[in-house]
């Protein structure tokens, strides 16, 4: 195990942190915007195979 102080350790974890490319505003808001489009997209999806599923077993049941 590394003998490293509680300083040292402050130090690296800071170095580390400036390494670090964080997104502008710009991107944030196009990558939360673009998984709302594929979450609805994806919710209209599986609504639809639902329908279909659903509809399949009534006509095999024939209810």
């Amino acid at each position: 195990m590394a003998k490293t102080s509680p300083a040292q350790f402050v130090r690296q974890v800071r170095q580390e942190a400036s390494k670090v490319t964080w997104p502008t505003r710009k991107e944030t808001g196009i990558a939360t915007l673009m998984v709302f489009i594929m979450v609805t997209i994806m919710a209209v999806f599986f609504l639809a195979v639902d329908g279909i599923i659903a509809w399949l077993v009534q006509l095999i049941l024939g209810r």
